[in-house]
């Protein structure tokens, strides 16, 4: 494996995310997904419920449809408030496995009954061929039963059709059939979905020492922070020198970070800054300095996620380094699909119009989503100059603003437009 980052690889891109009856996204549906996506918007407006759809569906394929259901509360929680009940929560996502492939669509429908949720509906589609041809399903199951057809272009004139029935109607087909080598495309979709990396970074968690032990990715809090450090010393330990190179440029009077192991088998990570010699241990570190090193960990990651999603990267940050972040986030991009949530105005300071997208309730109060680069007024003054932080605090965004209401149109105190 080389110290390089992996440049010029294909890198499976989402363009398409709908989601229906999922909590407050009734129906949300966000087109043309950059491979930078970042989401602004007031409290309550459906960041963090976009984010829990790419962590539901990660957690269907890793740890099985009924543990990710149980986790958030099953039904109950799950659905929309006001969809019926024998409406199915479900979920579109249309992707490419390479820039010259076609587009490839999975649909998932998720039921409950009273022995718990199946899946009602699993399909793959796509056009090979002609643009405007019918989509072809190579992947069609209900309920735990229905048909694959095999081959590295599965279609009707071409590889063989494969009945299949499922152990459990909660079991998804990508996941059972993508294990065989005779459905690659369902591989690929299995092997996409189950590398993704969401991120819930904690700098108290990174302050910890776990056993010794080299640990390729970063754990979703970051608790195994010493062990990555430990395995980028030892295997790549040119991508650790980058990592602590934009580190030290980023953090003042840092001069470096070493892991220790202990007696007791223990990892120890340890914080060199200047003027002092004595190092001092991560449990005595700036959250920032954590935050900052797991970030970069993540973005510089060796062999990276398909996706990486981050949840308020400016928590712990000083604001003048969210802009750089933000471009290291891009940077990032040639190897991964990056979504960011964010409240913060410096963030959006280092992004472009097409990757922001503005969340907001309406006044029914389901999530709506609005396209930074749909917005004239925006477009038309960040071509002037102006940034999208400014902008985004100055309110013309025309909505997603705490104090508006669903429509965008500014209260005044007394409650009344303005």
């Amino acid at each position: 494996m080389t110290d390089e980052p992996r440049k010029g690889e294909p890198v499976p891109r989402i363009t398409q995310l709908s989601v229906r009856n999922f909590r407050a996204l009734r129906d949300l549906e966000l087109r043309d997904i950059t491979p930078l996506t970042v989401l602004v918007g007031p409290n309550g407006s459906g960041k963090s419920t976009v984010f829990d759809v790419f962590a539901f569906l990660s957690e269907c394929f890793t740890d099985g449809l009924r543990r990710a259901w149980d986790r958030r509360g099953r039904f109950r929680e799950l659905r929309s408030r006001g969809a019926g009940e024998d409406e199915c929560i479900a979920f579109e996502l249309k992707y490419r496995e390479r820039p010259d492939e076609p587009i490839i669509t999975y649909d998932l429908a998720i039921g409950e009954d009273d022995d718990g949720p199946f899946v009602a509906e699993e399909s793959l589609r796509w056009r090979r061929g002609s643009r405007y041809g019918k989509p072809f399903k190579f992947l069609d199951f209900h309920r735990g039963s229905g048909r694959a057809w095999t081959g590295e272009t599965p279609t009707c004139e071409e590889g063989e059709r494969e009945d299949a029935e499922l152990d459990s109607p909660e079991m998804l087909a990508v996941n059972s059939l993508g294990q065989f080598q005779k459905h690659p495309r369902v591989s690929a979709l299995r092997r996409f979905i189950t590398g993704w990396y969401l991120s819930y970074l904690s700098a108290d968690a990174a302050r910890g020492a776990p056993e010794a032990g080299p640990e390729e990715r970063l754990s979703q809090s970051g608790d195994n922070l010493p062990n990555v450090m430990q395995y980028l010393d030892e295997r790549h330990p040119r991508v650790l020198e980058r990592v602590l190179r934009v580190l030290t440029h980023r953090v003042p009077r840092l001069e470096g970070v070493e892991t220790i192991p202990l007696q007791d088998g223990r990892l120890l990570l340890q914080i060199k800054d200047a003027p002092f010699e004595r190092p001092i241990l991560s449990k005595y570190a700036s959250d920032g300095t954590l935050k900052m090193l797991s970030y970069l960990v993540v973005l510089h990651d060796p062999d990276p996620p398909p996706l990486v999603g981050i949840e308020e990267p400016e928590n712990h940050l000083h604001p003048r380094l969210l802009p750089e972040l933000a471009e290291e986030c891009r940077l990032a991009t040639e190897r991964s699909q990056l979504i960011v949530t964010t409240h913060s105005p410096f963030f959006l300071q280092g992004l472009r119009p097409p990757e922001v997208w503005v969340l907001y309730r309406d006044e029914h109060g389901y999530t709506q989503a609005e396209r930074a680069v749909n917005v004239e007024p925006v477009v038309r003054m960040v071509d002037e100059g102006a940034s999208l932080g400014d902008l985004w605090v100055e309110g013309f965004f025309g909505v997603g603003d705490p104090l508006t209401n669903a429509g965008g149109s500014r209260a005044t105190a007394g409650g009344r437009r303005s």
